[in-house]
């Protein structure tokens, strides 16, 4: 994947306000109005961060989510989003020593500061991970009574007649989000916020997966956050942006109905390894590596090396893929 270690942890204590830090971003305030999002190598799975990272990870999902968030901007004019810039403010430049700088380049992204509404605003466009299992044991998905085309149940992995949206509660740190129906989101943001953040998240989804699409590879479900530009009352795209950390990602060239998907995200943390003879991909299977190995839920396990070299090319697989730009895999410059 890349020759130098994973970035773990920034510190700009001593030059920035840290705001928050979360399983694998650092939050630090520009001003008032503008937050500094650091994106690390950490990774998490099961709500515990791992003890050691993926390298050249937060690069890859900093340049991603810079990639959709233009992307989406020319296929939905009116969309509104947080993003100012990939540079290093100058400022910040000049008072940073040598290896800093080197951290922030390219996994530092400057963003607008707004209010985050608590609610995580998934899509799903195929019955898969605990959607599926709710399905399988009440038939609904977030509470929604659902079924497949005629009526029929629905098989695990399929698409669905249309795609879903099912909200879960935001949690703070060291809690779980909660799976919520679309109408209690009404209740935690209000009516008029809650019908904008649906309408959106469902036109992203719709055209982010048509897009996907035409580069082999299968959104099966999303999560996207908004905020509230308190100036406008407009409700904006903020966050990472259609990511393996954020999303489920198919190779379309293996889709098959009926169990689970080859992955290109990071549920390859949550399966075994069995090699695929079509594509550099691994499939997921259950019960996945860390319930087998008795480590899910905690706290310190390190990755072997190889689940984390393969880890890391499925994400520049998926990187190369959608952006349909070159990773240079020794230098962790885009070509």
């Amino acid at each position: 994947m890349d020759s130098e270690p994973p970035v773990l942890q920034t510190d700009l204590r001593n030059y920035l306000p840290l705001i928050a830090s979360g399983k694998v971003r650092e939050i630090y305030e520009l001003d008032q109005s503008t937050l500094l999002f650091v994106t690390t190598d950490r990774v998490s799975a099961y709500d515990v961060i791992l003890k050691n990272g993926i390298p050249a990870k937060g690069f890859l999902l900093s340049l991603l989510s810079v990639h959709w968030i233009t992307l989406l901007q020319t296929m939905i004019p009116t969309l509104r989003t947080h993003f100012i810039s990939l540079s290093i403010p100058p400022t910040l430049q000049q008072s940073l020593p040598p290896h800093l700088l080197s951290q922030l380049e390219h996994r530092c992204m400057q963003v607008h500061r707004f209010k985050v509404f608590p609610i995580e605003a998934i899509v799903r466009g195929y019955i898969t991970g605990s959607a599926w299992k709710e399905y399988t044991e009440k038939n609904t998905v977030h509470g929604i009574q659902l079924s497949g085309p005629n009526g029929r149940k629905l098989i695990e992995s399929e698409r669905l007649v249309k795609p879903l949206y099912t909200p879960s509660t935001k949690a703070e740190a060291g809690a779980k989000d909660e799976n919520i129906h679309p109408d209690s989101a009404a209740d935690i943001v209000g009516v008029t916020y809650a019908k904008r953040i649906q309408e959106l998240s469902l036109e992203i989804y719709e055209k982010a997966a048509a897009y996907a699409l035409t580069c082999g590879i299968i959104i099966a479900d999303t999560k996207f956050e908004f905020g509230l530009d308190d100036r406008t009352d407009e409700v904006v795209l903020i966050d990472e942006v259609l990511t393996p950390d954020s999303s489920r990602f198919w190779p379309a060239c293996s889709y098959k109905v009926g169990g689970p998907q080859e992955s290109f995200d990071k549920q390859y943390l949550r399966g075994l390894l069995f090699s695929s003879p079509i594509l550099s991909v691994f499939v997921l299977t259950l019960p996945d590596w860390l319930t087998n190995n008795g480590l899910k839920g905690k706290e310190g396990v390190e990755l072997p090396e190889e689940v984390v070299k393969k880890t890391g090319e499925k994400y520049i697989e998926a990187y190369e893929k959608l952006s349909k730009r070159a990773w240079d895999h020794t230098s962790s410059k885009v070509r």
